[in-house]
């Protein structure tokens, strides 16, 4: 038989800077915009916490012997309830962020067709865009990846063109004046923007998953991660930064399509149309891969017994219909429980919640990672003393990310991770605690 052919770093690179990106991109400059151009130095923290993040999931990724992500290095460290609770806040984190990303397409639909919705028509069209894509995804897997393969290029195109071209159009005395409009202090300006780039790197954590399929993996997948991490981070920064120099500070801030919106200024109305047509494919080719994700998520830690045995019931083709079902209905809740004022105050609730819950299972990946290196006994010392610093330091960036997502977010957030604890107790008769017991 054939051995089948591996990636080489190159192609791995790129595959990694591909799925970073999705659809975290769409919304962001307008995001951006309402903090003025000085979020370029948020970009410039999250750049690097994400780099150190992704490392330090790289090397967890290489040398584990758990299985299950993040709920495998966390097992190390935090036995079965460090292990549920990362599978549980990522699971959370999940749920909030495909609402984000429908809400991503809404928004740009409403651009495309000249339609001003009320906030609670946007709220019944997420619902629906959500509702569809889960409808879509009774297929199962393999059409699934199919069509996300296609669709991803409706972002990756523009992205480009914007970076490559938009220097023509670009005014330096926009962005200059641009740079700290509501006049806030330095370390506000830069906290009120950290959420939403660590935002754009979501999803970092699941860049080892291709390890077994790249030649000589030891090396290649820590060069892969990196690589990729700072190709999306340079895409990031430098379209989100040309978009301001082009278009009026207050215009791009109001905006529900930002990126339609710059090409219409560089261009003319039917070229951001075409645009924005292209962001909403991707979008929802985004959020279509995304919600089987979520239901595999969901799947995944059933069959560990965190989750309800009904999330990992699945049909002939694979699909787990019954959790994707309730998934969406819990979706939908999620949708009318953050009705804002306007949508992109909506997507920063959602964003922001988002990533208070997905920093949970970050923080005990990072905090596994040296009990695991020492479990695995074939790491150098020197290496691990490398790595483990690295982690410290994403653990760190990781708790500043937190406060910065703000007191109402991380209230919240709190709320899920305690109801998780009161549930893990509920679920431990399950797994063996002898290790726990005293005598």
């Amino acid at each position: 038989m054939a051995q089948k052919k591996k990636m080489n770093v190159v192609q791995l690179t790129v595959i990694t800077a591909i799925n970073m990106m999705g659809s975290g991109i769409i919304m962001l400059p307008t995001n951006l915009a309402q903090v003025g151009t000085m979020s370029i130095l948020s970009w410039l923290v999250t750049a690097v916490g994400a780099m150190l993040l992704a490392y330090a999931f790289a090397q967890a990724g290489m040398y584990t012997k758990h299985e299950g992500g993040m709920g495998g290095y966390a097992e190390y460290s935090y036995g079965k309830a460090g292990s549920f609770m990362a599978n549980y806040t990522y699971g959370v984190s999940l749920l909030i962020a495909n609402v984000a990303i429908a809400i991503s397409a809404v928004g740009y639909a409403a651009d495309l067709f000249g339609i001003h919705q009320s906030p609670l028509q946007v709220a019944i069209w997420t619902a629906i865009t959500i509702w569809l894509a889960t409808v879509l995804n009774f297929g199962g897997p393999e059409k699934t990846g199919k069509l996300g393969t296609i669709t991803v290029w409706g972002v990756i195109i523009p992205v480009v063109a914007v970076c490559l071209l938009g220097w023509f159009f670009f005014s330096g005395h926009r962005y200059v004046t641009s740079w700290n409009p509501h006049h806030y202090t330095f370390f506000n300006g830069l906290s009120k923007s950290i959420s939403i780039t660590l935002w754009s790197f979501l999803g970092l954590e699941s860049a080892s998953a291709n390890m077994d399929a790249v030649e000589n993996p030891k090396k290649n997948v820590p060069i892969a991660v990196l690589g990729g991490t700072i190709g999306a981070g340079v895409m990031y920064i430098v379209s989100t930064n040309v978009i301001q120099g082009i278009v009026p500070n207050a215009k791009l801030a109001a905006s529900n399509a930002p990126f339609g919106l710059a090409f219409a200024h560089m261009f003319n109305p039917m070229v951001g149309k075409i645009v924005i047509a292209l962001m909403i494919i991707s979008c929802f080719g985004s959020l279509l891969a995304w919600q089987f994700t979520i239901s595999e998520v969901f799947r995944s830690s059933a069959v560990e017994g965190y989750f309800p045995k009904v999330f990992k019931k699945t049909i002939s083709n694979g699909t787990p219909l019954a959790g994707m079902i309730i998934i969406t209905v819990i979706q939908t809740l999620l949708t009318m429980m953050t009705i804002s004022p306007t949508l992109s105050k909506q997507f920063t609730i959602l964003v922001n919640l988002a990533v208070v819950t997905n920093a949970i299972p970050y923080l005990l990946s990072m905090g596994s990672l040296m009990t695991l290196q020492r479990a695995n006994g074939t790491i150098a010392k020197r290496k691990r003393l490398l790595t483990n610093i690295i982690a410290v330091l994403a653990g760190l960036y990781t708790l500043y990310a937190i406060y910065a997502c703000g007191a109402t977010s991380v209230l919240y957030g709190s709320i899920v991770t305690f109801a998780g604890w009161t549930i893990y107790g509920l679920l431990s008769p399950k797994f063996d605690l002898q290790q726990n017991k005293l005598g």
